[in-house]
Order: C-alpha cells, then sequence, then structure tokens
C-alpha cells in the first residue's frame, strides 16, 4: 500500500513533468521575429537633417532597419525571411544573434511582397560578388516574378541559380513545413514594376496578417477591419502618421493610409481587436519613431508599435 506522503511525491513529480512538457511546446512554437520596422529609407533616412532624424544620426542605438520579419520554426530548427531589404546583411546577422545560432545562417526561403526598393534589393546580397548562394526559394507573386526574371541584376540571380523563384498564387495557401502556411494576396499601391502582396500566415494555430504597404484602405475590396478581427496579429502600413509630414512635397503622390485613419476606422472596435495591431513600416517622419507624446498616445488608444527584436 503506498504512503500517502509516497502519493504526495508522485503528484508532485507528474506535476513538474506536465510543466516542463508544456514548457517546451511553447518553446517549440513557430514565432514571428521583427527584424525591421522603418520604411524603404530606413532610420535614419539618407539626407535627412531634421528634428526627426538628428537623433538617430547622434546615438546608433537610436537607429531602426527597414521593414524585415523572420518566421521561425523551432521543432523543425527552420525559418523564413519577409523582405529581402537593403539591410539584409545586418538583419541576418541580426537573427543569428537573437536566436544565438541556433538556425542556418540563411533562411529557408524568402518571400517578397513588391518591386519597391525597401522590399526587394536585398536580393542583390546573395550573387556572387557577395554570398553566391544555391538555389535559395524565393516567394512571389506573378508579375514580380517576371520582372525578377527579365531584368537584371536580378535575372543574373536566377540564371547562375542563387535563386529560386516560386510563383505564388492569390489567396492559395502554400504549406511550407508542417503546421506552417503561407498566403499571399493582393492589395492596391503604386505597381510601377510589380504587383503588391500581403500575407496571411498560419502557425501551429495563429493566425497573422501582414499588410506593410496599401495605397488606403478604403481602396482595398476587403475591410480591414474585419481582416483584423479574423486574425491574432496585424502588422499593419504605418508609414506616416498624419498629414503634412512631407512638406512640399505631395504626400498623394506616395499614398498610404494615415495612422489617425486606421485609428479612425478601428475607434468602435472593442480593445481586444485593436490590441491585436501592431504598426510598422514607418517613414522617417512618422512621430511614432521619435516622440515620446505621440507613441504614448497611440499605445493609450490599445495598439501596438512593432519593435525592432520583438517576438510575436
Amino acid at each position: 500500500m503506498t504512503h500517502p506522503s509516497q502519493w504526495k511525491t508522485i503528484i508532485r513529480s507528474l506535476l513538474v513533468v506536465l510543466f516542463l512538457l508544456g514548457a517546451a511546446a511553447v518553446q517549440a512554437a513557430p514565432y514571428l521575429l521583427v527584424l525591421g520596422i522603418a520604411q524603404d529609407g530606413g532610420y535614419p533616412h539618407m539626407g535627412c537633417k531634421k528634428k526627426c532624424c538628428k537623433t538617430a544620426w547622434e546615438q546608433v542605438s537610436k537607429r531602426r532597419s527597414v521593414v524585415s520579419l523572420a518566421l521561425v520554426d523551432p521543432a523543425a530548427k527552420k525559418w523564413w525571411l519577409f523582405e529581402a531589404s537593403p539591410d539584409i546583411k545586418e538583419q541576418l546577422h541580426y537573427f543569428a544573434q537573437l536566436t544565438k545560432g541556433a538556425y542556418k545562417y540563411l533562411p529557408d526561403g524568402i518571400f517578397i511582397t513588391h518591386a519597391h526598393i525597401g522590399h526587394y534589393t536585398g536580393l542583390m546580397e546573395l550573387g556572387r560578388e557577395v554570398m553566391n548562394t544555391r538555389h535559395i526559394p524565393v516567394y512571389v507573386l506573378p508579375r514580380l516574378k517576371k520582372y525578377l526574371e527579365d531584368n537584371g541584376p536580378w535575372s543574373q540571380l536566377v540564371q547562375l541559380g542563387n535563386i529560386n523563384l516560386v510563383e505564388l498564387h492569390t489567396d492559395v495557401s502554400l504549406d511550407i513545413a508542417k503546421g506552417i502556411s503561407v498566403a499571399a494576396f493582393t492589395v492596391p499601391h503604386r505597381d510601377e514594376f510589380s504587383e503588391t502582396a500581403g500575407f496571411r500566415i498560419g502557425a501551429a494555430g495563429r493566425k497573422y496578417l501582414f499588410i506593410p504597404d496599401i495605397n488606403k484602405w478604403a481602396t482595398w475590396d476587403k475591410d480591414i477591419v474585419t481582416e483584423v478581427q479574423h486574425c491574432d496579429i496585424a502588422l499593419l502600413d504605418a508609414t506616416f502618421y498624419s498629414t503634412g509630414e512631407l512638406g512640399k512635397i505631395n504626400i498623394a503622390e506616395v499614398p498610404h493610409p494615415f495612422v489617425t485613419e486606421t485609428m479612425q476606422l478601428f475607434a468602435h472596435a472593442n480593445a481586444a481587436t485593436k490590441g491585436k495591431i501592431h504598426f510598422i513600416h514607418f517613414n522617417h517622419t512618422n512621430p511614432l519613431l521619435w516622440d515620446a507624446g505621440t507613441r504614448a498616445r497611440v499605445l493609450r488608444s490599445g495598439y501596438h508599435l512593432a519593435g525592432q527584436g520583438e517576438k510575436l
């Protein structure tokens, strides 16, 4: 017959085992890492001597890289890069630091939204002049695929086998690992060289929405409030905070939803919905990068600001 004290010991041991199993499951769950949060020009911005960039020029710790995400699968020891930014060299090194070298230096694939310089030009680092990689899968929509195939220097990456272009189809989910899927969709933007994609990422039951660039929410054939309600985390275009940021430049020539507009759209949403939104892709003029008062105002309203190095 088992003594009561022995039962207590057995129960404690079982609880410890269950706790450790639960902790291991959490550690093995896929997640996103934010490798960059700034608009295509980065922060500080080339040639900017104004207040918005002054501190970042003076203090390296205030600088921020161009938008990029890492999708990490601890169970499979794989990872994928979203956006090949001009800061890709620093971002791959940063990823290795954040993950303590637990993964391959190069990603298992790269997903690209569109052909604006902050989102694809990092591909040049994969060429023979630098990394001379072998067959890195690059996932793109059809028009961007053709652009990369037909125009140098990107076409050379294809011809030399540095990258393998994988054509995505809109609203078709692609399984890239067990329990991980990615689906591309199109959004209205300045599509000079390619269409513009957003991504829905499914990872172990969690749903991520990534839209770093769009003209205005009203120009999309989807309702952004509904889209956010149907996901767990939404990383949304926050290029400009409000009108007037670019001085004499006509902001209508580079349309994006102002953060103030997005907040107005979600004014009547509940706290849980607002809390899913993580603003990202900040232009150097956006006070959310450098003004504590503006940041506090948005945070008090229930939203999040994507942070470089943040795990989601």
